[in-house]
């Protein structure tokens, strides 16, 4: 097969850079694969360093305001398209979708067009019956939440079919006791303390200052013991002021967005994802379990579907800053449990997150819609 991926965002891209760049790595072994992005996003640099990934520097530009910058995209995506001659274009949002299905136009005969929805954010209007009627092939829905969510949308004749997203268990595995040990006193943090954290970003819908508001339920000896680890963008000036506002600067750690993840991982005795918009499934959660950490989700979205509730995780109501302290709490008071959870965690990321099923199920959807012809 000859296969694009696109995708629109200009920076890092967070899980729709983790997912077209692992579907594209692992596809380019046995198929022609490309990947259009963004010149200087993360996505161009990361599948230019894939073995047997062609890249195009290709910008999906949004807005009416914006209407030369869109006609030149749709130019040259249509000259790439024609040049090529691919079997399946792999959408991942709606701008990109947008000037794709406009680059199409005229190209016969026309590749089968799937979208991946990776957020909870409406699907509605005149444009989304026309895109889902008539040139969209197929949804993927990453979660069974989501899954339900199209079946309510125009998108319902593309016929929503549910994959999980997949993370490499073997990149993300547990690390030896002594090299989390000096990752933690590297950061400051003694060895004793609990240290929740979260590579899942500190956008505010992620909800991590939820934390703050749980802490503050805790006893004041409580809280001294317990450290929160939260590796993406600094907190915005807003977010600071929360946790000033409630004297606990000493308690919270920001290492910046990391090219590696894993070293802040490895420090955390539990981990946490606390969304309560946008989000859909989280690879930081899959990420977290599948490196021996058991995790504290909300129960937005499909969130849940990760978790094994009190084997694996926890799951909490969106802003349930009492049910987040009383597990908090239960953390301190039974350390080993965590270690018996953070096992499970990772036998379950082995059993069900690994890529190979990721890959297998996105592969088995394209040649069934080539097959159908």
């Amino acid at each position: 097969m000859k296969l694009l991926f696109t995708n629109f965002h200009s920076g890092s891209g967070g899980g729709h850079t983790t997912y077209t760049r692992e579907l594209a790595g692992a596809l380019a072994a046995r198929h022609e694969v490309h990947v259009a992005a963004p010149g200087g996003s993360t996505l161009l640099a990361q599948a230019s360093a894939l073995s047997g990934v062609h890249v195009l520097a290709q910008p999906f530009p949004n807005g009416l305001r914006r209407i030369r910058q869109r006609l030149h995209a749709v130019r040259q995506l249509r000259g790439y398209l024609r040049r090529h001659r691919f079997d399946v274009v792999h959408v991942n949002g709606s701008a990109d979708h947008r000037i794709t299905l406009a680059a199409l136009r005229g190209i016969s005969p026309r590749p089968r067009v799937v979208l991946t929805k990776h957020n909870t954010k409406p699907m509605r209007g005149p444009q989304h019956v026309w895109r889902a009627r008539w040139h969209t092939d197929k949804v993927i829905a990453v979660c069974e939440y989501v899954r339900r969510q199209l079946e309510s949308t125009p998108y319902r004749v593309c016929h929503p079919q549910t994959v999980y997203n997949g993370v490499d268990t073997v990149h993300f595995q547990p690390w030896p006791q002594d090299a989390a040990t000096a990752q933690r006193r590297a950061l400051g943090i003694a060895d004793d303390a609990l240290l929740v954290g979260s590579n899942a970003g500190t956008a505010g819908y992620k909800g991590w200052t939820d934390l703050v508001a749980a802490l503050q339920l805790l006893s004041a000896a409580e809280r001294e013991r317990i450290h929160v680890v939260l590796a993406g963008h600094p907190p915005s000036a807003a977010q600071q002021a929360v946790i000033d506002a409630a004297g606990l600067q000493a308690q919270f750690h920001f290492p910046g967005l990391l090219a590696d993840v894993r070293p802040v991982i490895a420090t955390f005795d539990a981990g946490f994802v606390l969304s309560h918009d946008v989000e859909t499934i989280s690879f930081a959660c899959r990420e977290m379990m599948a490196m021996g950490k058991p995790v504290m989700v909300t129960d937005y979205a499909g969130l849940a579907e990760n978790i094994h509730p009190g084997e694996d995780g926890w799951v909490v109501p969106v802003h349930g800053h009492a049910a987040m302290a009383a597990i908090l709490r239960t953390m301190l008071e039974d350390r080993p449990h965590l270690l018996r959870m953070g096992a499970a965690a990772r036998a379950h990321a082995a059993a069900e997150f690994g890529l190979e099923r990721f890959v297998t199920a996105t592969e088995a959807i394209y040649r069934e819609l080539l097959s159908a012809g």
